[in-house]
């Protein structure tokens, strides 16, 4: 008997269902934001792998003495994925917000992505 969702997990599961039927031959950037951090991800679907990813808990972001909750922290994550995005050669991706909102961080992540040169 599968369990019953949550409203994040509903919420979740409906923006990642309309996201996956729309790009499928694009790679999705999928962002997890907690109090603390935020990650982004380059996930490729029709293989089920990750081709880049960026978050606030790597060694060479801990370094700078940063804050890892703020949206300072989230633009130079999304500048981050959108360099490494582009040293695989990608360039056209669509982002998943998963169930978080398009304000604050998120968005912050996203138009710091759209400036390193990603196009959504």
């Amino acid at each position: 008997m599968p369990r019953k969702l949550n409203s994040t997990e509903r919420r979740t599961q409906r923006v990642r269902t309309r996201i996956k039927k729309d790009a499928t031959d694009r790679l999705r950037l999928s962002v997890h934001r907690s109090s603390k951090n935020i990650s982004a991800q380059l996930i490729d679907d029709t293989k089920g792998v990750t081709v880049a990813a960026a978050s606030t808990l790597e060694e060479t972001f801990k370094k700078g003495g940063k804050s890892g909750g703020d949206k300072a922290a989230a633009t130079a994550i999304g500048k981050l994925i959108a360099e490494r995005a582009k040293a695989k050669k990608v360039t056209k991706v669509v982002f998943d917000r998963g169930s978080y909102i398009y304000h604050g961080r998120v968005k912050a992540l996203a138009d710091a992505a759209r400036e390193g040169g990603l196009e959504f």
